[in-house]
């Protein structure tokens, strides 16, 4: 409860310090780039779309590789462990 209450207070205090500058800007709603016109907002539409599912299988192939390695490191150390049983005694 102590966390939901410190991260909220911390949510509001970050929005209300950046509303303040945010309204204080006065550029006919124009963004960093300038006037919008269709040609920008469809190429950002396909870049979202293409982005998106590129950064899914992209992020899925990183932790198939994450996990193949890590189950070659538990397959070796199992094997440690059995040779390491079999070494005792004559």
């Amino acid at each position: 409860m102590r966390r939901l209450l410190v991260l909220v207070a911390t949510a509001v205090a970050t929005l209300s310090v950046t509303a303040a500058t945010a309204s204080a800007k006065i550029d006919s709603g124009q963004g960093l780039v300038g006037e919008n016109n269709d040609l920008m907002v469809t190429l950002f539409g396909f870049a979202v779309l293409i982005g998106i599912p590129a950064f899914a299988l992209l992020a899925s192939l990183l932790q198939n590789r994450l996990d193949k390695r890590r189950y070659r490191r538990l397959d070796a150390a199992r094997a440690r462990q059995a040779t390491n049983n079999k070494r005792h005694g004559w």
